[in-house]
């Protein structure tokens, strides 16, 4: 193998967490290669993505890389001069039934004892804030103002091109097809164009991780559901947070949607039962479920056309939590897989973490973070605020 194609890290996929972490190492001196089927960056789960940024998670693995995922996204126009669309409107979870107030209530502990900004809000405090939330047996919800969204169509792009600039180099348009493994340490990776030598490899391949991980022979719990979106016309704003109510309806668990700068509201909802596999055509039960729920809840909504439906794949794990760290039975092959519809939020922290582990440079927090996220973890407990 000639010394152009030898790399010290590869990593599979240019996505949500692939493409940051590219930058990251590459600022930390690390000879890198990004691998990716696609013709560009983001083009696979990334750029579905409907944009949402939040902290407020159930676990303290999420919350941690999600609060410096913020940071990033929020801080990169001042720091960068890209502007990303970054508009901190905040996240408001609401309840309008006992189950899904208790869950809010018993969280809130953990996730003002890591720092986050969020307070429960009873419902006439919610309502002096959303004026136009359905009012009857609303019970209240949290509010925490730092979180937000912002595009993930140009925060992929801004990391891609600062990774260029720092000497990643990116191959699109060619498939992985096996991993270069000898005496149970990585070697590299072939695709149908070439082969690439690196002692370090990290399988950030989104839906697909499965299959790479299947390479080596490792198995990871890391199965594709769909979930469904769509963006609406302008209109002037009336609202600032993403909305989400965790109640679940017929063929539906929770629903969450917000206003864009734009004025256009965008909205998903995550199917029940799960809608496994890899099919990223819209259904036609989507828009009648999903704006019964949002009008019943904001009953404003009602007469706002929608403009566009679109499908896109979470790479889920039975526990709803990532599946981040070192694979024992390959040396050098590190997980970065199963983000579970979230890896926009999660991908900037996850690629700061993935860096320090890859650095042996780890910090104080990170145990705990990988405990959480174990590849060998039992996978028994559950994501409460999915």
């Amino acid at each position: 193998m000639s010394g152009n194609n030898n790399y010290e890290v590869i990593i599979i996929g240019a996505g949500s967490v692939g493409t940051p972490t590219a930058l990251f190492l590459a600022e930390a001196g690390f000879k890198v290669l990004v691998i990716d089927k696609n013709p560009s960056s983001g083009q696979g789960s990334n750029k579905r993505a409907i944009g949402g940024l939040r902290a407020t998670h159930s676990d303290p693995a999420k919350i941690h890389l999600s609060m410096r995922s913020l940071d990033i996204i929020s801080s990169w126009q001042e720091k960068y001069g890209d502007d990303l669309e970054w508009h901190k409107g905040g996240y408001c979870f609401v309840a309008y039934q006992e189950e899904e107030e208790k869950i809010l209530k018993e969280v809130l502990p953990l996730q003002k004892s890591l720092g986050l900004n969020i307070n429960w809000l009873e419902a006439e405090e919610l309502r002096q804030l959303l004026p136009d939330l359905n009012p009857h047996e609303l019970r209240g919800g949290t509010l925490s103002p730092d979180d937000g969204h912002a595009s993930p169509l140009l925060a992929n792009e801004a990391f891609y091109r600062r990774a260029t600039e720092a000497g990643a180099k990116f191959k699109f348009r060619e498939n992985v097809t096996s991993l270069q493994i000898e005496g149970s340490k990585i070697k590299g990776v072939t695709t149908d164009v070439g082969q690439y030598g690196a002692q370090i490899v990290i399988n950030a391949a989104g839906a697909w991780a499965a299959e790479v991980a299947k390479m080596a022979g490792v198995e990871i719990p890391v199965n594709p559901d769909s979930h469904e979106a769509a963006v609406t016309e302008p209109v002037q704003r009336f609202f600032h947070p993403m909305l989400v109510d965790l109640r679940p309806a017929d063929g539906s668990a929770n629903y969450y949607f917000y206003q864009h700068a734009t004025g256009q509201v965008i909205f998903c909802i995550t199917p029940n039962p799960s809608l496994w596999g890899f099919d990223v055509r819209e259904t036609s039960q989507f828009l009648p479920m999903v704006s019964k729920r949002m009008i019943d809840l904001m009953p404003r909504l009602k007469n706002i056309r929608v403009r566009r439906t679109w499908r896109g794949l979470y790479p889920m794990t039975p526990d709803g939590f990532p599946i981040v760290g070192w694979t024992k039975e390959v040396e050098g092959f590190l997980q970065a897989a199963g983000m579970c519809g979230q890896g926009f939020m999660l991908g900037p922290g996850v690629a700061e973490l993935l860096t320090r582990i890859v650095s042996r440079k780890p910090e104080p927090a990170d145990e705990v973070i990988l405990s959480y996220l174990s590849p060998y973890r039992s996978f028994v407990s559950e994501e409460k605020l999915k």
